[in-house]
């Protein structure tokens, strides 16, 4: 782990100044024309109204900021409180967010070059294209370039820019207010106008963007318990009073028709007002004008360039969490910057540009933007309402929950009003976002969220829906999860250790989990009330110790049931188990002798892989590993190279043939294949049982690999093909694999259903017959389904 730190150089003002500077831009600029057309004078009720919903999420990105300081801004917060599924919406919506308000600056930006230019439609092949985009285009490239290739000194510029948009926006203003006319603001809200107020301020929303990022240098600014919330909320209230003061200037300054309809109204409006004033009897109304085209150029160019810089930062945070592939954010060994994320971010903008208009782009940039801003809400009160360790916060949302509650509501609520067909795309975005979570992103993401976690620790108090779909969700990346069903103190600690030294070697976690039995007599509400699982806790706590000498990440569960053994294939499930370490023996499961059908189907459909292990001391010294291949038989031998590792022991491969030669072959490939090729290689003929006996004489400890069906069933009905694994003196560890049985073979079956795999013809005969006893024994019991009483958990 590194010490290092960023410096804390940001001031205050220097904090304040990249909030304004991220939503001071084309806006303003470009969309009064749009909003006055539909609204009016209310025009400036939407830009108040836009700045209060942001208000409220500013308030909670304050202290998500103070709690979680790390780049990635809403992204990060929303996958870390809400799991990588929301994760992956929220990001994807922020990433594409970011491009289709990139493509409307820059469709802006054409309407400020055209006014100078004044171009007409240019056809492109069978596409007929307004000047605005062509310009845009030309304009998309050029800034895709500047950030493909970098350029330095970048941060300086981007602050002289909002000083000068910011020193233009008060010119104009305080000559608007010597030539208002308020009286021309009546009537206020014009018959039509006042039902557009709400798809107004959605539209107008991408005014709002981009406060949130200040919150991803919250490492870098001086005493951000305090600076980062006024830097955060003092942006956003600023730049609200500048827009509604402009746009109330604005109105009652200049007739509302010249506005209406008009992006480059601003430029006009300037040329009326300041042709009023003349300096050495010159009209300034073309230095007006000049002024505030500057100021459109200048707004729209910035903003665009700090999209598609932001952009390359979702990028870098999706790409850190495995949401998306992390050669996305390859860096170019000449130029220093994540090129192919800006190529995608640029090729992603040209797109949009050419398909979309002014109202469409930013309306589309606006809603997934919503929808960030109404999870970021969410993520707070998940953070709060789990207390989950280590969030402590320097800064406290006000009025708690009413903030962030009204905060989600109003951000979600607002969609609601915008253009059907724009709500559509943006829900089929988030789709994709979803289903891209479900194909790709789950099996390669390794954190949970902090949703997720908090229901499975409270399965026994949620509905079972809840705790099915918070399962169904969760990453199956790199973290590898074994799990520990204990049950009797005495083996507690070498089933710990053996599961912890295999986490250990795959940089897993351990999930402890005491399966507790309930009579059927008692009810499992009326076991915890009389703290049943309490005696539970006690062995998890020396389990959690246990486990913790090697280092590794430790879960604990309790789990009242009646019907334990099962509730061990339930818990694997509803826990992520890669890997489930169990006793074999008297009370090691629970259910001794039980020969229900209903268990052996469980143990027919395994949920992981299994080690069973019955213990007559944890020696790992010389470890013993027949082998004949086989699915189980590779897990045998992945398990005996960890425990080597782990513990240097030493490794004899067995194998029977009749052929020496053959079977030393065999032998000899296995174990390179196994990365065993140190191991010891014994090869015998004969009787199979005969053999292992002759072997574990002189091992401390026998792993023994089955096939792939049965081995659990058979030890729960003892009724082993092997009696030499109840003989001999060592400990021996059983290794079955994984096995989800398809529809076919639940109800046909699937032949042979036990036999070891170093047995032989007549074992595997055996194997048959024992199987076809048990499955005639009360057939009935394979119907019979769980009661929603049968099972609870009590989690830690």
């Amino acid at each position: 782990m590194s010490d290092e730190e960023l410096a804390k150089d940001l001031g205050p003002l220097a904090a304040l100044t990249i909030g304004i500077g991220t939503m001071i831009g084309a806006g303003i600029f470009v969309l009064p024309g749009t909003a006055v057309a539909r609204a009016g004078p209310l025009a400036a009720a939407t830009f108040v109204l836009g700045g209060v919903i942001a208000l409220f999420t500013a308030l909670s990105a304050s202290e998500l900021g103070t709690a979680m300081p790390k780049s990635g801004g809403a992204y990060f917060y929303v996958n870390r409180a809400l799991g990588p599924l929301f994760g992956s919406v929220a990001g994807w919506a922020n990433w594409l967010g970011l491009a289709f308000a990139s493509a409307f600056y820059m469709y802006g930006f054409g309407e400020y070059v055209n006014a100078l230019v004044g171009l007409g439609p240019v056809g492109v092949g069978p596409l007929t294209l307004e000047a605005a985009q062509v310009i845009g285009l030309a304009g998309a490239l050029l800034f895709i370039a500047v950030n493909y290739f970098g350029a330095k000194e970048t941060g300086g510029l981007q602050i002289v820019i909002v000083m000068s948009l910011l020193g233009i926006l008060a010119v104009f203003t305080v000559v608007g207010m010597l030539n208002a006319d308020m009286e021309s603001l009546r009537p206020i809200a014009p018959p039509g106008t006042t039902s557009q107020v709400l798809p107004v301020t959605g539209i107008i929303f991408v005014s709002y963007l981009g406060f949130v990022q200040i919150t991803s240098v919250a490492e870098e600014i001086k005493n951000p318990g305090r600076n980062l919330p006024l830097a955060v909320l003092g942006s956003v209230v600023i730049v609200t009073v500048v827009y509604a003061l402009f746009l109330v200037v604005l109105l009652a300054a200049v007739p509302n028709e010249l506005v209406a309809n008009n992006e480059t109204a601003v430029v006009d409006a300037a040329r009326l007002l300041f042709g009023n004033y003349e300096v050495f009897g010159y009209s300034l109304g073309a230095v007006g004008a000049g002024m505030l085209l500057i100021g459109g150029l200048l707004a729209t160019a910035s903003s665009a360039n700090a999209s598609i810089l932001s952009s390359s930062r979702i990028n870098f945070a999706m790409g850190r969490e495995k949401i998306v592939t992390p050669k996305l954010n390859e860096i170019h060994s000449r130029f220093g910057t994540p090129y192919k994320s800006i190529a995608l971010t640029g090729a992603l903008i040209l797109v949009f540009l050419v398909a979309g208009g002014v109202e469409s782009l930013s309306t589309m940039g606006s809603v997934l933007h919503l929808i960030v801003y109404g999870l970021l809400n969410l993520a707070l009160i998940v953070m709060r309402e789990s207390e989950v360790e280590g969030y402590d916060p320097d800064f406290e949302v006000p009025f708690y929950p009413a903030v962030p509650i009204i905060g989600t509501v109003s951000s979600f609520a607002l969609i609601a009003y915008i253009e059907p067909t724009i709500i559509l795309i943006s829900f089929g975005l988030v789709a994709f976002a979803v289903l891209w979570y479900l194909l790709y992103a789950r099996t390669r993401v390794e954190a949970r969220g902090v949703l997720g976690t908090w229901i499975l620790d409270r399965s026994d108090e949620l509905p079972k829906p809840a705790v099915s779909a918070a399962t169904s969700v969760q990453p199956s990346g790199d973290d590898y999860r074994v799990m520990v069903p204990l049950a009797n103190p005495a083996t507690e600690e070498h089933l710990i250790t053996l599961a912890s030294a295999i986490a250990k070697q795959r940089n897993g976690t351990v999930v402890a989990v005491n399966i507790a039995n309930v009579p059927d007599q008692t009810s499992l509400e009326a076991a915890r009330d009389r703290g049943a699982h309490e005696a539970a806790h006690d062995l998890l706590d020396a389990a959690r110790d246990d486990a913790e000498t090697f280092g590794v990440d430790v879960e604990t569960h309790v789990v009242l049931s009646h019907r334990v053994f099962e509730e061990v294939f339930d818990a694997a499930k509803t826990y992520g188990a890669d890997l489930t370490v169990m006793g074999w023996g008297e009370d090691s499961h629970g259910a001794p002798g039980r020969a229900e059908t209903a268990v052996d189907e469980l143990a027919h459909s395994l949920p992981s892989d299994f080690l069973v292990f019955r213990d007559r001391g944890f020696d790992p010294s010389r470890i013993l590993v027949p082998t004949a291949g086989g699915p189980s038989s590779d897990l045998s031998g992945a398990v005996a190279k960890m425990l080597q590792t782990e513990f240097d022991g030493e490794v004899t491969l067995l194998h029977v043939a009749d052929d020496e030669d053959a079977g030393r072959r065999f032998l000899t490939e296995w174990a390179a294949e196994h990365d065993l090729s140190d191991a010891t290689l014994r090869i015998e003929s004969g009787d199979v049982e005969a053999a292992i006996d002759r072997a574990a004489r002189d091992a401390t400890m026998l792993i023994i690999g089955a096939t792939q069906k049965g081995l659990l069933s058979r030890l729960v009905r003892g009724s082993l093909v092997l009696q030499v694994l109840e003989d001999v003196e060592c400990s021996v560890l059983l290794a079955e694999k994984r096995d989800e049985r398809g529809i076919r073979a639940r109800l046909f079956g699937s032949g042979s259903r036990a036999n070891v795999e170093d047995g032989d013809a007549t074992d595997t005969a055996e194997a048959e017959d024992a199987g076809a006893v048990a499955e005639a024994e009360d057939a009935s019991a394979v119907a019979e389904a769980r009661s929603d009483d049968e099972v609870t958990r009590v989690d830690e």
